[in-house]
Formats: structure tokens, sequence, C-alpha cells
């Protein structure tokens, strides 16, 4: 049985961060393979589920990790190649013959609206829910959500079609209260105000209670960057500037670099370069080329670049 001194020191302890993770879903490139599916990724964020890109059977995906599509708010397509959305429309039809009837939030490429309306309407289909969707630009950087917990901004990629990349960023955390400085008798209004970071004045103006003495920071907000098929892109590392968490499409080793540029894919050491002059926290690569039977060497190669390098795992969740 916890002690009374145990008992208070959880008690006063700081607060643990909201989950924050991304769950591989898929891996692969444009062929399927039996060892690797299309790419779809899951990143959890506080009790919000966010999917970003929807490759074939990404539902199935979902339903083998035991993750509810229903829990499902937003989704994120990067751009119109089949590999990365032709999961969506029958995940839609799912939630649809599921019932559901919380709004869903979509961000993609112009087209894929007419694309979904199109499927809809010679299947002679109507979801029951509201499907909000929003065009993302694919030649800037623009701020596409403003949640109370995150913000999400796109990530202007070089493909052979529009495509864009995701950065999610948690807001900053506010103060943690050290309670066992405080008074017992201080006021609620005052603990919310301090809570705030704002220091109470007294009538005269003097500091009664100062921020700096009764709060300590919060936890350093962290950050996830998606960044989809594209060619190396050197002009990417200023929006990647210290993100904790970096995935960068790797469909191809070194020896392979003409192919890569040729066909607007980068190579595991063009990803570690991206991620080394970002100054990112760690990296993982993925969107494997269906004609490598072995991962290692994408490991290798890019760890000579950038030793916090690690593969997308499918299955795998790795916190932020």
């Amino acid at each position: 049985m916890p002690n009374a001194q145990t008992n208070q020191e959880t008690e006063h302890a700081r607060p643990a961060s909201l989950p924050f993770s991304l769950t591989i879903l898929g891996a692969g490139s444009a062929t399927p393979t039996l060892r690797l599916h299309q790419t779809a990724q899951l990143l959890t964020i506080g009790s919000d589920y966010m999917l970003i890109d929807c490759g074939e059977g990404t539902q199935l995906r979902l339903i083998e990790q035991r993750i509810r599509p229903s829990r499902l708010r937003y989704i994120f397509i990067s751009h119109l190649h089949g590999d990365h959305y032709f999961g969506l429309p029958p995940l839609l039809s799912s939630l649809n013959l599921g019932g559901r009837t919380e709004d869903l939030y979509l961000f993609g490429p112009r087209g894929l609206d007419e694309v979904l309306t199109t499927i809809f309407r010679v299947s002679n289909s109507h979801l029951g829910f509201r499907l909000h969707f929003q065009a993302v630009e694919p030649n800037e950087s623009a701020l596409l959500l403003d949640h109370p917990q995150m913000t999400v901004e796109s990530i202007p990629l070089q493909h052979r079609i529009d495509c864009s990349g995701y950065l999610f960023r948690e807001k900053p955390h506010k103060p943690h209260l050290l309670r066992e400085k405080l008074p017992a008798d201080v006021p609620v209004a005052y603990l919310k105000q301090l809570k705030a970071g704002h220091d109470i004045l007294g009538a005269d103006g003097e500091v009664l209670y100062a921020v700096a003495d009764y709060t300590e920071p919060g936890p350093p907000p962290r950050s996830y960057a998606y960044c989809s098929d594209t060619r190396y892109v050197e002009a990417l590392v200023p929006q990647l500037q210290g993100v904790n968490l970096l995935y960068h499409e790797a469909t191809f080793l070194d020896d392979n670099a003409q192919r890569a540029a040729e066909v607007y894919h980068s190579t595991a050491k063009q990803a570690a370069t991206i991620a080394a002059k970002a100054g990112a926290g760690r990296l993982l690569v993925g969107h494997f080329s269906s004609r490598y039977k072995q991962f290692d060497l994408f490991l290798d190669e890019a760890r000579t670049i950038f030793p916090e390098t690690y593969l997308a795992i499918e299955g795998q969740t790795t916190p932020v």
C-alpha cells in the first residue's frame, strides 16, 4: 500500500502530457506486396484520431490494429496517386454503413472532392454525416487547422503531381501550478491567472504572487512532420526546423538516385540529409519500392548522415 508521502508526491507531480503518437498502417509504395501495404498513418493526439493518407485496404489495417475507424475525426490526403487515397471511398462508405452521424473533416488536393462526388453519385450512395472538405494549395504553406491542442500546416512538396505534406504542432502547454508553495486560502481566480502565466498584482501594483515563484513550465510542445512523395527539396528545411519526429519518404537507395530524381522521389540518404539540416529529433523513412526485399540497407545508408533514423514498420506505434 502506498504511504502518505507517495500519495503527496503523486498529487503534486506534473501532469502527464496528452497522448501524441504515430501508428504506421502502410509503409509501401505504389506496387502492393505481401509484406507491405500502401501508405497510411494514424496520428493520435489526445482523444482525437487523425488519418494521414489512405492507401488501398486502410480500413482493414485499422481493424487489424484494433483501432475503431468510427473514432476518426480528421483525414489528410497528400496527393491523388492511388496508393495514397484509393482506400478512402470504401472507408467513408463503411463509416456510413456503421451509422456515423458525427462530422468528418477532410483535407487534400483539389479534385479529391470531385472524385468522391462522382463515386457516390454513380453508386447512388449518400453519406449520413457531413463531410467537410478543404482544398490544400500545393505551392504554399498554410494553416489548415487550429485545433484546441494543436495546429496543422501544409508543407509544399515536389512530386509529379500536386502534393503536400503536413506539419502537426502542439500548442504551448500552460504552466503547472506548484500548489504546495501556495497558501491554502489563495482565491481560485488567482490560481487561474497564475496558470495562464500572469502575475497577481495588489491594488498598489506590487506583485503578490509571481508566476516564476509558484509555477513551473509545462512540458515542451511536440511536433510531427509528414513528408509524403517528393524529390529532394532543401527548401523544406526552414519549415521542418527542430521538429521532434519527421517522416520522409525514402523510396530508393542512393545507387538509384538518378531514378529517384526522374520520378520525383527521394533516397534514404536524401531523407537523412533533410533531417540533419532541419535538426530533427528522429527520422522515420518509408514508402519503400517493391524492388527491395530487405530494408536494413535503408537504415545503414541514412544513419551515415543522421544516426537517429528508424524504419517505418507497419503496426508499430511511435511516441512523438
